[in-house]
């Protein structure tokens, strides 16, 4: 009976689609939707045409293999044809494939050769007399591209085998991929130039290998990665695929270190479970497992259907890319007060979980993807990492989006949101007052740096802040010791001990009280330089930016980032509180750092000190203007090395930075 009238047009739909997505995949390397949903597309014709053949069309995308050649590169035929292999995707589907091989074979126990299957571009490579004269891509499995010089940058590829057992002509297949590390790198590098990022490493990878200008693809971190051999003539291999890998590999080409030989079904599924534990620690990006019949004998018998082999199959992970539609964009507060735009998703299966929200990183990602409500996205869940957005299909986006913003006015607290010039991430003001970042804004207080109050830890912070006892920093003064009893851990001893703590804590300095307060790109130093030029907390508060840039080492950020954080009303309600709460500190006279005696030096300061701790060191070194780094430099003066220095004592012999002992320190400080 032939096929409906729907059916037929259903099919040339399909067709079409798949020709689009396949030029787009394998011509522009600028995929527009994930595999999984091309893998659907696929099968979807395949089906149809199962059901009625008289739908095949001799240019239907099922009867070939991959793409058309760039026309840029000169044209390679294949003497044996580079075939695709048929797909798995259920355990059940590999049980299928295992007992058609049983039923033809006649056998009881089958021999495979399982390995990773690698995500990049498959390339043929052509050795004479062990020497490459020749590098193809897979094209369409008869005609691939001459990418010879581009492969001849591709330090894995060797140029010459390795000893002298090689066949005359020997053809080598396999995978050019590029590690995660090396995908990292590469946009990391196209970030810094301002050009654009690539989606994965797959497409890194393919984008590399057809560069016109094989300089270009040299620059590039590609790999190699042999999976099998086409033509051989004059010359014998083995008689076991396993084995041909394992002697190529002895000529000098890389092979999968992860490749195993596995006995029957059971033997191929633990192989596929343990490399999808082991997936997300590979250098290299994998989206399944390939299973190969391991001798060549049972191979030629099972023979091939029209574009691949009967005795392999592709067995592949769930779908770590899926396509699914933006409902919402929320902004979400940290717990250091940056905040996070999320999409709200319709529900989508995607890396074995279903996911309904994804990070978009920050406003700068939001307008390089060009996200927006309404739109088909493809979102990307690979192990454990968070789903992400990581990119927009726009043939299907709807009339009249609008782009997002990030708020100007955080949306828990409503605190001013500031974004300092040159960053990518937005920040909450609020940071005292937040409730986002309440706990953070506790644990910094009370910290040995801050205002040391000793006994106030992070699972004690933890209680305090979920329990409501404390709203602010400031009402840590106002805690009592029956209330820290009814905590867990917290006997009347305990208990007892942090009070004393929090009233020691309120006898403090101001430097210490400033860098308590959290203020974003406050540090130690910083919160010193202004104690020390404004020499009290009122003056200091009402100041403007102008005035904040007079300080010592006070650029323009910082100035906006103290301005806004004193100007916010809820602010200088908590300060106001912690001062009428009896935290205090002595007066300090307005030094002009200029005139003290180590003003414009710079000290590091490493080791072990005998006489006094490493931190008042560091305070008597500062009261006295100099500078104290973290780190050896060219720009340091001197190193002060107590016990056990360690490779800051080596750096500074090695620039030759002036180095004190503990009594040079002391003799310097009196005088």
């Amino acid at each position: 009976m032939p096929a409906p009238k729907h059916l037929a047009q259903r099919a040339a739909k399909l067709r079409e689609q798949i020709n689009y997505h396949n030029h787009r995949y394998y011509v522009l390397d600028r995929p527009e939707i994930p595999d999984s949903e091309f893998d659907r597309l696929v099968r979807a014709l395949e089906a149809l045409e199962n059901q009625y053949p008289e739908l095949i069309t001799a240019d239907s995308p099922t009867q070939r293999v991959g793409g058309t050649p760039l026309p840029e590169f000169a044209q390679v035929r294949h003497t044996v044809p580079m075939l695709s292999l048929s797909n798995a995707f259920t355990d059940t589907e590999v049980s299928d494939f295992v007992r058609r091989i049983h039923e033809r074979l006649e056998l009881n126990e089958i021999e495979f050769c399982a390995e990773p299957k690698m995500d990049g571009l498959a390339v043929s490579l052509v050795y004479e007399r062990g020497l490459l004269v020749q590098g193809a891509t897979r094209g369409d499995g008869t005609t691939g591209e001459d990418v010879t010089q581009n492969i001849r940058t591709i330090h894995s590829i060797p140029l010459r085998l390795i000893g002298s057992d090689y066949p005359q002509v020997l053809e080598v297949r396999g995978e050019v991929v590029m590690t995660k590390r090396g995908f990292a790198e590469l946009n990391r590098r196209q970030q810094d130039k301002g050009e654009k990022l690539f989606v994965n490493p797959r497409n890194a990878a393919a984008g590399s290998l057809r560069q016109l200008d094989p300089r270009l693809t040299a620059l590039r971190p590609l790999e190699f990665m042999c999976y099998g051999v086409g033509n051989v003539e004059n010359g014998s291999l083995p008689d076991k695929h396993s084995d041909i890998l394992q002697r190529v590999q002895q000529w000098g080409v890389r092979v999968s270190a992860q490749l195993e030989v596995v006995q029957g079904l059971e033997g191929c599924l633990d192989y596929y479970r343990r490399m999808a534990t082991k997936r997300a620690s590979l250098p290299f990006d994998i989206d399944g497992v390939v299973y190969k019949v391991n001798r060549l004998a049972q191979q030629e018998q099972m023979g091939f259907v029209a574009k691949a082999p009967r005795w392999a199959v592709a067995h592949k992970f769930p779908a770590q890319e899926e396509m699914t539609r933006v409902l919402a964009i929320d902004v979400q507060v940290g717990r250091t007060g940056t905040l996070t735009p999320v999409a709200r998703l319709e529900p989508v299966f995607v890396g074995g979980v279903t996911v309904t929200n994804a990070t978009l990183h920050n406003q700068d990602e939001i307008e390089r993807k060009d996200v927006r409500v309404g739109d088909t996205v493809i979102v990307r869940r690979a192990g454990d990492v968070i789903p992400e957005v990581v990119g927009v299909v726009l043939s299907k986006r709807p009339a009249h989006t609008e782009t997002f913003h990030i708020p100007a006015r955080c949306p828990v607290c409503g605190s001013e949101v500031q974004r300092v010039e040159g960053e990518s991430a937005a920040r909450c003001t609020g940071g005292l007052y937040c409730s986002a970042q309440r706990k953070e804004a506790f644990r910094h207080f009370a910290s040995r740096r801050a205002l040391d109050i000793e006994g106030l830890g992070e699972k004690l912070v933890d209680q305090l802040v979920e329990k409501k006892q404390v709203s602010t920093v400031a009402d840590i003064f106002a805690l009592t010791q029956q209330q820290l009893v009814e905590l867990e851990r917290m006997g009347p001893k305990s208990a007892a001990n942090l009070i004393e703590a929090i009233e020691k804590s309120k006898a403090t300095t101001l430097p210490r009280f400033l860098y308590a307060l959290g203020i974003a790109n406050v540090g130690e130093a910083t919160a010193l330089a202004l104690a020390q030029h404004f020499g009290n907390l009122d003056d200091l508060m009402s100041a403007d930016e102008e005035k904040f840039q007079q300080v010592e080492d006070i650029g323009p950020v910082v100035a906006r980032s103290l301005h806004t954080f004193f100007q916010q009303q809820h602010n200088r309600e908590v300060i106001q509180k912690l001062v009428q709460a009896g935290v205090s500190w002595p007066a300090m006279e307005k030094r002009i750092v200029e005139t003290l005696p180590l003003a414009g030096k710079t000290f590091v300061i490493t080791g072990t000190l005998s006489s006094m701790s490493r931190d008042d060191a560091k305070a008597r070194l500062q009261a006295l203007g100099a500078k104290v780094s973290g780190s050896v430099s060219q720009k340091t003066d001197y190193l002060v090395a107590g016990a056990d220095p360690g490779s800051k004592h080596d750096k500074a012999l090695e620039l030759g930075v002036a180095i004190l002992d503990e009594a040079a320190l002391q003799k310097l400080i009196a005088s």
